[in-house]
């Protein structure tokens, strides 16, 4: 909603320079009716004014009347067209339900299809963004259509002033395009960004969003992103890497608690059979005693179920551990 009235407020501040082209028409006209009442006094300007535009180059011409309109702005009350302000709020509402249903239908496919789950999440987001550059194209060239010289003077003038109101607003939309381009991470992933980690559920112009294992929605600015380190746990793939860790006495038979560990994950429903199960036995030193830290490293079939499937096989391992008197 945020952004549709960013969009009504830029609409209203380009529906009275669209009209300039009609002010150059009257006043087109004006001289047509001068000429004929004042034929001799017609003739001398328009020599003189040929002599005067031969003389300049047309970067000239376009800078003269760029700064022309900066210096004088024609009256809003005289240009302000209530038909095309009407049809430009028409097209951008119907705009804005086109591109959040599309975003809907593809977020719907997403969640049905495992395997190309994390290519269609990718999807959205530049649908959104293509979505709305098109309605803003056909708004300004079909709607107001305004000439280029008004256009110049348009986008120097407020190019300047947003310019140096919104530098944290331009940094964090740089950043998302850049993120859309470089695709470090799509939507769907599991990223870690500094302290927080989970799923992206949307890379948005300002700021990417992402679910925490305690289904928080985080919203991480751009360009905090693009200048800090990110790690992806599965880039693009539905599938990732899952670790249980769990602590066991020095004296225990390593070969039959690797054989139990790798047996747990095996049977358990999340697993992705096609990548490798590792056991990983670290020597540590805790409260003055030397123990054992178990890792025991599988890959999950879809990461929505990284820590389902974690717990499961930390059960499956410990309750084994207990059978087989391995641990009390």
């Amino acid at each position: 909603m945020k952004r549709l009235l960013i969009l009504v407020w830029l609409l209203c501040l380009m529906a009275p320079v669209a009209h300039a082209q009609d002010t150059t028409r009257l006043d087109s006209a004006f001289m047509q009716l001068d000429s004929v009442i004042y034929p001799d006094e017609a003739k001398k300007d328009t020599i003189a004014e040929n002599k005067s535009d031969s003389t300049k180059t047309p970067t000239q011409t376009v800078k003269e009347k760029t700064k022309q309109l900066v210096d004088n702005p024609p009256d809003i009350s005289e240009l302000i067209s209530f038909s095309e302000i009407f049809w430009a709020v028409v097209i951008m509402v119907v705009g804005y339900f086109v591109i959040k249903f599309t975003s809907r239908i593809l977020e719907l496919f997403a969640e049905k299809s495992t395997q190309y789950r994390i290519t269609i999440k990718s999807l959205i987001p530049v649908v959104k963004i293509a979505g709305w550059v098109i309605i803003l194209i056909i708004i300004i060239m079909g709607v107001f259509q305004p000439p280029a010289a008004t256009i110049l003077a348009f986008s120097a003038s407020i190019g300047v002033a947003v310019g140096f109101a919104s530098q944290d607003i331009l940094k964090n939309i740089f950043g998302g395009i850049m993120i859309l381009f470089d695709r470090p991470f799509n939507s769907g992933d599991k990223i870690e960004v500094g302290e927080h980690y989970g799923e992206v559920v949307e890379i948005g112009l300002r700021s990417t969003r992402i679910l925490t294992p305690d289904d928080s929605l985080v919203s991480i600015p751009n360009s905090e992103i693009m200048n800090k380190a990110v790690s992806n746990a599965n880039t693009g793939e539905p599938n990732c890497q899952v670790v249980a860790e769990i602590y066991l006495p020095i004296h225990v038979d390593t070969v039959k608690v690797r054989e139990i560990a790798t047996q747990s994950a095996q049977v358990s429903k999340y697993v992705y059979m096609n990548k490798p199960i590792a056991v990983i036995f670290i020597n540590e030193i805790k409260h003055e005693k030397p123990i054992f830290r178990v890792r025991l490293k599988a890959y999950v079939l879809d990461i929505r179920d990284e820590f389902k499937f974690k717990s499961e096989m930390t059960e499956i391992v410990i309750k084994k551990l207990v059978e087989e008197g391995m641990i009390g």
